[in-house]
């Protein structure tokens, strides 16, 4: 089973109208974003943006929130001594992606190229960000927030094993944890190598993560929301309402990394250095490192 996009349209269960936590840590990531891109602009030759500058926003949704990272590098970008003059905004999810209620909102919007002087044309780019999506050496900088926790698929093997958990959870036996680890080393070491192809000599890469603060999964529940979720089905599971086979089969390909894990997959596959590293926890309730 592969990840789905999220609820599409702008009803009440959208996910348009139901992404304040997300918001929330997507501005966290400010001033991380902000000390990259003015440090791009400093180290690289001012001739590599005086043109059209290349931006992917690496698994984009739909609705505020993209408007809100694309307002915000804009605003960033008028700012810099040699700003760029017309900039390219690939917007990535997958295919699934309401991308139709995305541009009819940015049709609406105009803090995209506003007030700037800065020419912004943006594009579509659905696929998945766990492989390739634009040409070699095509790109100035790529950013994602709030969606490396999304594996590209359901770690192989885990079937029954993970029995009333649909997740990663305390109570996961090691071989599930060994699972998801897998999972993530391989999708992650396959997005540093694609952006690796895609990014251009002196270009840079932002990351949010959630992750866990631990090494030992099965020491603190890092996921307590889908831990409620899988105890209210185990509920339903007890009144009849859902067969047990159903909930001892069902996984969420969600994992949150660690650190180290990280840092290894990075310099393992070699193709960025890892410049910094920032906490950027919220309320204690959810962690984040880029």
């Amino acid at each position: 089973m592969s990840v789905k996009n999220m609820n599409t349209g702008s009803g009440k269960t959208s996910y348009a109208n139901n992404s304040a936590l997300q918001k929330v840590m997507i501005t966290k990531t400010w001033p991380a974003l902000d000390e990259t891109l003015k440090e791009m602009f400093i180290k690289t030759d001012e001739y590599e943006f005086s043109k059209c500058m290349k931006i992917a926003d690496l698994g984009c949704s739909s609705g505020p929130n993209t408007l809100l990272v694309i307002s915000h590098i804009i605003e960033q970008l008028s700012k810099q001594e040699h700003a760029p003059r017309e900039i390219q905004v690939f917007l990535n999810d997958l295919p699934d992606n309401d991308f139709n209620n995305l541009f009819k909102l940015m049709s609406t919007n105009t803090n995209t190229n506003a007030k700037n002087n800065i020419e912004c044309y943006i594009y579509g780019a659905p696929g998945s960000f766990y492989g390739r999506l634009f040409p070699n050496n095509s790109l100035h900088f790529a950013y994602s927030s709030y969606s490396l926790h999304w594996l590209s698929q359901i770690p192989q093997g885990l079937e029954k094993t993970n029995k009333e958990n649909i997740c990663l959870a305390t109570t996961s036996p090691p071989q599930v944890f060994e699972a998801y680890s897998n999972q993530f080393e391989r999708d992650f070491t396959t997005l540093l190598k694609s952006r690796g192809e895609e990014i251009r000599g002196g270009g840079r890469m932002v990351l949010g993560f959630i992750d866990r603060c631990v090494a030992d999964p099965t020491s603190k529940d890092e996921l307590k929301a889908l831990t409620l979720l899988s105890e209210t089905l185990s509920d339903m599971v007890a009144e009849g309402l859902l067969k047990e086979e159903d909930l001892h089969s069902f996984n969420i390909p969600v994992y949150a990394p660690s650190i180290q894990e990280i840092k290894t997959a990075i310099q393992s596959e070699g193709s960025f250095n890892l410049d910094k590293m920032v906490d950027v926890e919220e309320n204690s309730q959810l962690r984040g490192w880029l």
